[in-house]
């Protein structure tokens, strides 16, 4: 019998396969899609990290889930994976660090598709997805801060749901069906995971999926200094394999970079929350939320009371819906005035986010 490694039973293999999925149709739109190569062609590849830490996150969040007890326990089970599971702790790092270098990733890839103008028709579609996924990953960063239920992510989430609390009318009642009553109870840990390990992952892949086939279908876009030169002068390079085995080149950089923070840096756990006890001095969000945080700090002492957590809530909700809708004012490089507008509004907002980030931490 032949073996399964041999030229033969490979191309016999091969064709089996190929009568029923029709991989050949798959291999000629490879060998036919082209990235384009230019001084800017580095933050193509940002999207890419940002997958590849996802189904980081994917593959740790299942081997946590092994182990891990929403609820009461919930403490407890993650004391046991830190200090007692075999490499618990190195899973249960590598999990942390993904998730705060996605979220990174995620901004980098966002902010270098805005001045690089891809929200530009055809590309709309593909914006909008993107945003609503980077909004998906702070949520997936919000809900899963609280999971292990100690003193830090007790007080962080505390803080964290102020946010909606302010907002008019509706505010306590959204609190209150997050939390699952008044307060954050072993029932908020179980409405929490079940956002963060079920609901969040459908949702996130569904437009994940269709972001993807936005970007297969319309190709990487060319910054407006490439747009500019005639065709001929135009530089590109085959998706696969020249593209794609860079792309894999960046995830394996990627993973060595991940594994030098979770084995060095290991994710720590704090002492058990007590829930009647006063929050610890400086508490504070996660870094990614630290900019609205300090925007509503900043805002309330302006306006201290009511009106002022309300003008800073509507403040950087009108940023987030004008970054949003960013494609229907910039729609191609013909308005040079609105071009240069939207430029300057992209600069103002990565500026602001860097500043207001900073000094907040300065500030605690």
């Amino acid at each position: 019998m032949a073996r399964l490694s041999s030229p033969a039973s490979r191309s016999r293999f091969y064709t089996w396969l190929d009568d029923r999925l029709d991989l050949d149709a798959i291999s000629v739109l490879a060998s036919k899609k082209e990235v384009p190569v230019h001084a800017h062609s580095f933050w193509y590849y940002w999207g890419g990290i940002s997958l590849f830490l996802f189904i980081v996150q994917l593959l740790t969040g299942f081997l946590l889930l092994v182990y891990y007890r929403p609820g009461d326990q919930a403490y407890e089970s993650v004391r046991q994976i830190t200090y007692d599971v075999e490499f618990g702790w190195l899973i249960r790092s590598a999990h942390s660090w993904a998730a705060n270098l996605m979220v990174l990733a995620v901004f980098v890839h966002m902010f270098s598709v805005y001045f690089m103008k891809a929200y530009r028709k055809p590309r709309e579609f593909g914006w909008w997805s993107g945003c609503v996924l980077a909004g998906l990953t702070l949520v997936f960063g919000f809900s899963g801060y609280l999971l292990p239920m100690d003193e830090l992510a007790f007080f962080a989430t505390k803080v964290g749901l102020e946010i909606p609390r302010i907002i008019p009318g509706v505010g306590p009642f959204i609190v209150e069906i997050v939390q699952g009553g008044e307060g954050v109870t072993g029932v908020t840990i179980q409405r929490f995971f079940a956002l963060h390990a079920a609901v969040l992952p459908i949702v996130f892949m569904a437009f994940l999926a269709f972001h993807l086939w936005l970007v297969q279908k319309h190709g990487n876009a060319l910054p407006p200094s490439e747009e500019a030169k005639p065709a001929p002068d135009r530089r590109s390079m085959p998706f696969f394999p020249d593209f794609f085995a860079k792309d894999l080149a960046l995830w394996l950089i990627s993973l060595n970079v991940l594994t030098i923070l979770a084995t060095l840096y290991p994710w720590p756990l704090g002492v058990q929350a007590d829930p009647a006890a006063p929050a610890p001095a400086g508490i504070h969000p996660e870094w990614y939320f630290m900019s609205q945080f300090q925007l509503l700090k900043v805002v309330g002492q302006w306006l201290p009371g009511l009106a002022g957590e309300v003008a800073g809530l509507v403040l950087f909700t009108i940023a987030g819906l004008l970054w949003a809708l960013i494609p229907l004012f910039d729609r191609n490089s013909a308005f040079e005035r609105r071009a240069r507008t939207a430029t300057w509004f992209g600069w103002f907002m990565l500026v602001g986010l860097i500043a207001l980030t900073i000094w907040g931490y300065a500030d605690v």
